[in-house]
């Protein structure tokens, strides 16, 4: 059988299956999908599109290339996804995700629960917490979003706004927090608000409750909550040596890469202790769960390559005469640790108070969800405040065991020293 019969094959399996194909002749299916992975119950795939990869799940109720030609490559999507139109490529969409026409989404992106991308979005290596919405024409690479309670109330990025991750020195260590892993995963933190035509240099970080006014460029952190954040529209152009390598605020940036990968060990414990338990009665859960974990992985992997990177580039030349610097001592100390930090994070840690606080929480949500069958997020909303507190100090935790850890490895660096 050639592989047009054997891709015909399989669009007839899943017709047969029960999967709505209005024309199926345009349909491209690849040799390696298996179609056991492709619910019966209520998806569509519209004419043009081509389902690729052998770990590609499509669960009930998904509506593919609704608006234009949608391509899908080794992608886990949860019930009623709805990708409209584009590209995604090893990335897990949650429940009632969506992503608008044109959509070209890379490696590394997780989606979770009815976050969305209107039409013309970029991420890869991007992490969207429930509800978090981007407008159009947006660029949005190597970000973990979060805040807001619900649909209603949700974080959100205004259209034609871009993370700037990419350095004229060309690093790619530029990460940025927008919100965190422990109190965002609790979904009851106020959402944030970016301004469209505006941007962000990474690695940045941001407090919860922020609106950033349209057009703003910002440059630094804001750790604060809830505060109106006004950037700079426009400069009179000037012009000035440009020296490569010089990284005059190179301990804000290892300090921000070290807590975003902090947040990354924090959120596959939130996801190996609370929400394997709910994927496990989902169709396809167990599928979509190692899907998450997969994400994680290549999200770590390509944080910590990129600090890699920056740790060679990072090294003063002794001949330089700039060795006794302080600043020089701590790029040096960084360039020859990086071994070890690495390790921090591959090793993972042991730390008591961090399997005590998860314990404390894992008794006390187990309770909240005993007296309900509903699902992930309602659970979530409906903890106790003073459940979810408990949730908080057990992430926050792992967050900061793995930042003390990295600032007794380079001590010279001054890092996490506020």
């Amino acid at each position: 059988m050639n592989i047009q019969l054997r891709c015909y094959d399989k669009v007839l399996q899943l017709i047969n299956k029960g999967v709505d194909i209005p024309n199926p002749l345009t349909i491209d299916v690849g040799d390696e999908v298996n179609v056991d992975h492709i619910s019966e119950k209520g998806v569509t795939i519209y004419p043009g599109c081509r389902i690729y990869g052998e770990h590609t799940v499509i669960s009930a109720g998904c509506k593919i290339g609704y608006e234009s030609p949608v391509t899908i490559d080794n992608c886990q999507l949860g019930p009623k996804v709805e990708l409209k139109g584009g590209y995604f490529n090893k990335s897990v969409f949650l429940e009632k995700a969506n992503m608008g026409l044109g959509a070209h989404v890379r490696e590394g992106c997780i989606l979770e629960e009815e976050a969305s991308g209107a039409h013309c979005v970029g991420i890869k290596q991007t992490i969207l917490f429930p509800f978090v919405t981007l407008g159009s024409l947006i660029n949005f690479c190597d970000c973990l979003m979060a805040g807001g309670r619900s649909r209603k109330d949700h974080s959100e990025v205004g259209s034609s706004y871009i993370h700037f991750n990419f350095t004229p020195d060309g690093d790619k260590a530029t990460a940025s927090l927008i919100g965190d892993v422990p109190r965002g995963v609790m979904l009851n933190q106020p959402p944030i608000f970016l301004g469209g035509q505006g941007g962000i240099v990474g690695p940045l970080r941001m407090g919860y409750g922020n609106v950033v006014a349209a057009n703003s460029v910002l440059r630094g952190d804001f750790l604060e909550n809830n505060k109106l954040i006004v950037g700079k529209t426009h400069s009179a152009a000037r012009t000035m040596n440009f020296r490569p390598k010089v990284y005059p605020g190179i301990h804000r940036i290892v300090e921000n890469n070290i807590l975003y990968i902090a947040n990354l060990m924090a959120l596959e414990e939130w996801y190996i202790h609370v929400r394997h338990s709910f994927l496990d009665s989902q169709e396809f859960g167990p599928l979509i769960f190692s899907g998450l974990l997969d994400k994680l992985a290549l999200a770590k992997k390509e944080r910590i390559k990129r600090m890699q990177m920056l740790s060679e580039k990072a090294k003063v030349s002794f001949e330089s005469g700039a060795e006794c610097k302080p600043e020089a001592l701590g790029r040096n100390e960084f360039h020859e640790k990086f071994a070890e930090l690495e390790r921090i994070f591959t090793e993972g840690i042991k730390d008591g108070p961090v399997e005590k606080y998860r314990d404390d929480f894992l008794s006390a949500s187990d309770r909240a969800r005993s007296e309900s069958r509903a699902s992930y997020v309602s659970v979530i909303q409906a903890l106790p405040a003073d459940v979810s507190k408990k949730g908080v100090v057990w992430l926050q935790r792992i967050v900061d065991v793995y930042c003390e850890k990295a600032k007794a490895l380079v001590p010279s660096f001054n890092i996490f020293s506020k």
